[in-house]
């Protein structure tokens, strides 16, 4: 199974990143968190699906999100 986690983090010269875990260079760069949110949940949807950890300005984790596969062929839950 491929690591399709990111992490939403502060920027080093301001705002925010998405970055997958043990990557030096960001995915995304956007100005306000929501923007790097909603961007680093679009490209976990994407990738197949997996977990969005968003860090607080202190870099701690505050929330994680689960995010569903993108190309889910099924049409119903279960």
């Amino acid at each position: 199974m491929t690591n399709n986690n990111r992490h939403v983090v502060p920027g080093a010269n301001g705002g925010w990143d998405v970055k997958k875990p043990g990557a030096t260079r960001a995915s995304s760069h956007h100005d306000t968190q929501a923007e790097a949110i909603d961007r680093g949940r679009a490209i976990v949807h994407n990738a197949g699906g997996g977990e969005l950890n968003i860090h607080g300005r202190d870099g701690q984790i505050r929330a994680k999100d689960s995010i569903d596969p993108g190309n889910d062929p099924r049409n119903i839950k279960g």
